[in-house]
């Protein structure tokens, strides 16, 4: 059956999201093809709001409101000299909840992966060199257990050899192939406070 053009144009739209596939797209497009008016209305509203009122941390990458610093950049009672290096904006969440870092964060918008055209070129890397120019000691690299996230820690660990500068990564207990996410904050927090020191 041949949809209109303007269902096509959402379904293309929302397949574009990340982990929705074809179906998933049109079961979703149907889904607000029921809802009333002023709830479509809202999303869209919403949707725009954000893309106007929030954007990117300019020191650490977060999610911050439009033209300044995250809540945590601008926190001065924040650790300034260690700098805890995630993949997503969720990962930092994830951390916050274990309540074992009292420092600020590096945010890379992804990890190192080949295959997919994710080269050090694409995540915020550069910005991360840039702030080691500050008061720095120590930067954790911690990534999702998995090939991808291992292969990004070993390659910033060896550009990361700053004298003086400490390289560490959270100790085990996080289970390998598991993301930060959804790890409990009791296993996140203990695998912080026990974090070794990456060396060649």
């Amino acid at each position: 059956m041949n949809y209109p053009p303007a269902l096509l144009a959402i379904v293309d739209e929302l397949g574009r999201f990340p982990g929705v596939g074809p179906k998933s797209a049109q079961r979703i497009a149907f889904w607000l093809m029921r809802q009333p008016s002023e709830d479509v209305e809202r999303l869209a509203a919403s949707l725009s709001e954000m893309k106007t009122k929030l954007s990117f941390c300019e020191r650490c990458c977060n999610i911050a409101e439009s033209g300044g610093l995250c809540a945590i950049c601008a926190d001065t009672r924040r650790d300034q000299t260690t700098i805890c290096v995630v993949e997503s904006p969720p990962d930092v969440a994830a951390v916050e909840r274990s309540g074992a870092f009292h420092g600020t964060y590096h945010v890379l918008h992804g990890v190192l992966n080949p295959l997919e055209g994710v080269t050090p070129d694409r995540l915020k890397i550069q910005e991360l060199i840039q702030r080691l120019h500050g008061p720095v000691n120590e930067v954790i690299l911690c990534f999702n257990s998995n090939v991808e996230g291992d292969h990004t820690a070993m390659y910033l660990s060896r550009l990361l050899q700053v004298p003086g500068l400490v390289v560490s990564q959270p100790a085990s207990g996080l289970p390998v192939g598991g993301d930060l996410e959804f790890a409990d904050d009791l296993t996140l927090g203990r695998a912080i406070d026990g974090r070794r020191v990456l060396s060649d």
